[in-house]
């Protein structure tokens, strides 16, 4: 999905400025004479670069697209070598310099036609570098401020339903690292840190995939500091909401097991 909307993108970007140029040929074959950054005229350096893109090169690509914007700033080609140029480094896992790249579109073209991909690539950049649970989530919170920018800015665009889908996993993904510092404090009997964290799973991330053991942990851990009301009435609201679960079962079983009926 994502790679078909980033195709898409390209192609648009490139169409207009491509017709009726050809690309370049054994000119810029193996030998790398194209990465030479001597003047050229526009036509040949842009056709250069796009020719590095489709054949992977992507580094290359995106340093000749750069030198598109250096040699010819006030050209139409500068404006579209800035973004093919920040697509090249997403493409070469060189997210910082993809940022970067869309980032000064950004700040120059702020009400163009593109600035959607821009700020849709930018997010993209954020959520390729999301990290398992186990690692700090710094840039998943990152990743999620990005995707919700594109679709707040743009609901009406086709990047917005991509980034919607993508906010549901990044919000599963932050969930489940508070469910892994929750389950951590448990097992080390520290209930009340313990039930903070399965409270901001459920208060937060309600939607997630997670919220039903969130409910039963809660209800572990309110047994454990002491409080069968609390936990009676969490278990309540996991049987309502996710009845015949396993999660239910567990929490009926340890309400029952404790009296707290």
């Amino acid at each position: 999905m994502t790679k078909h909307i980033i195709k898409w993108a390209v192609i648009g970007l490139s169409a207009t400025l491509l017709s009726g140029c050809a690309l370049l040929g054994g000119g810029s074959g193996g030998r790398g004479s194209d990465t030479k950054y001597v003047a050229r005229d526009v036509d040949t350096l842009y056709n250069a670069a796009k020719d590095r893109l489709d054949r992977g090169q992507y580094k290359i690509a995106a340093a000749l697209f750069d030198e598109v914007e250096r040699q010819h700033p006030y050209s139409p080609w500068a404006r579209r070598a800035q973004q093919m140029s920040a697509f090249s480094y997403y493409l070469a896992g060189d997210y910082n310099k993809a940022t970067e790249s869309s980032r000064r579109f950004l700040s120059i073209h702020p009400g163009n036609k593109d600035a959607p991909y821009a700020y849709y690539l930018i997010a993209l950049c954020y959520y390729e570098q999301i990290s398992d649970v186990t690692r700090d989530q710094k840039i998943t919170e990152q990743a999620l401020s990005a995707l919700g920018e594109v679709a707040r800015r743009y609901p009406n665009s086709r990047y917005a339903a991509d980034a919607t889908l993508k906010m549901d996993l990044v919000n599963d993904h932050l969930a489940g690292k508070e469910m892994e510092i929750g389950r951590f404090y448990q097992r080390r009997g520290k209930w009340l840190a313990a039930t903070i964290r399965f409270r901001t799973v459920i208060e937060k991330y309600q939607t997630t995939t997670h919220t039903p053991e969130a409910l039963m942990r809660l209800t572990e851990s309110y047994l454990a500091l002491g409080v069968p009301v609390e936990a009676k009435k969490t278990a309540a609201v996991l049987g309502a909401n996710y009845p015949g679960t396993k999660w239910y079962e567990r929490a009926y079983e340890l309400v029952n097991k404790h009296g707290a009926t």
